[in-house]
């Protein structure tokens, strides 16, 4: 079976599962929001290194949005899947939902998105060689 861009994105599509206990939160008794970035920078780096099977680094975040309080009593998932491959970088979605622990409860709770690049042994950005030939 012939590989495409669009099987590639779903196989290395990258999800997590995170309980969220005690040591997570802030002051407030929600998730603190460090936490919830550490774990979408992690998600992000694999699903990044996944895909292009290169050494990749984190260039920039955007488009944080913290769309609902996060509390105990929640299993977060998080989901990093590729939105754009380009020659030198290369931009992932990250997705982190809320599913109660004890009911069918489930909502998108905060949602980013990262970019990457491939850098060279001076850490100058460098053309990301794909695993395979697709046509951006």
């Amino acid at each position: 079976m012939e590989e495409t861009l669009e099987s590639w994105i779903e196989k290395t599509t990258t999800r997590q599962f995170k309980a969220i206990f005690p040591e997570t939160l802030n002051a407030n008794g929600t998730l603190f929001g460090g936490e919830a970035m550490r774990w979408m920078d992690e998600v992000a780096y694999i699903t990044a290194t996944r895909f292009t099977k290169q050494r990749m680094f984190t260039v920039s975040t955007d488009k944080v949005k913290f769309l609902r309080a996060v509390t105990p009593g929640f299993i977060a998932e998080v989901v990093g899947r590729v939105e754009k491959a380009e020659g030198v970088k290369l931009t992932v979605k990250l997705e982190i939902f809320m599913e109660d622990m004890y009911s069918m409860e489930r909502e998108k709770a905060i949602e980013a998105t990262f970019v990457f690049a491939m850098l060279d042994e001076n850490r100058r950005p460098k053309r990301i060689v794909y695993p395979f030939d697709f046509k951006f």
